[in-house]
């Protein structure tokens, strides 16, 4: 079973996300501050991590450069992050906090369900770059 975490203060995406995942036989959990995200890897564990952009104190893209960070630094493994977008212009950010995967909102629960899939296989899932780009694991060989 896929554990997810989510990180939003918008109870509409909280339930955009839990219709999209919940059927999907995962474990989702919520935090609604991005400064609680660390901590919250650090129990939770999960194999995924949905981040909205605007997360009160602490956006979607510090919190997305702070994983990444400690990644970097080996204090935690590559955890895939999808970034919710508010709109195309801000693919800038999520490309710059090295998100495995960005939505642009409203989400639905196909695009989210594959973009979830996509990333937890080891590929990618970006929108908004003129076409939408969606890279399996196999494709990401090919792509380099």
């Amino acid at each position: 079973m896929p554990a997810i975490l989510l990180a939003t203060d918008a109870d509409w995406i909280a339930d955009e996300v839990e219709a999209a995942l919940g059927e999907m036989d995962t474990s989702i959990r919520r935090v609604r501050r991005g400064e609680h995200v660390l901590p919250a890897v650090h129990d939770v564990e999960p194999d995924l991590v949905i981040l909205d952009l605007q997360i009160g104190n602490m956006g979607g893209m510090a919190t997305c450069m702070t994983l990444r960070l400690e990644e970097g630094a080996g204090r935690l493994p590559h955890l895939p992050v999808i970034m919710l977008l508010d709109r195309s212009a801000d693919l800038f950010l999520a490309q710059r906090s090295d998100a495995d995967g960005w939505l642009v909102k409203p989400i639905d629960s196909i695009r989210l369900r594959r973009a979830a899939d996509a990333v937890l296989a080891g590929g990618r899932w970006t929108e908004g770059l003129g076409e939408s780009e969606h890279m399996g694991a196999a494709d990401l060989g090919e792509a380099v």
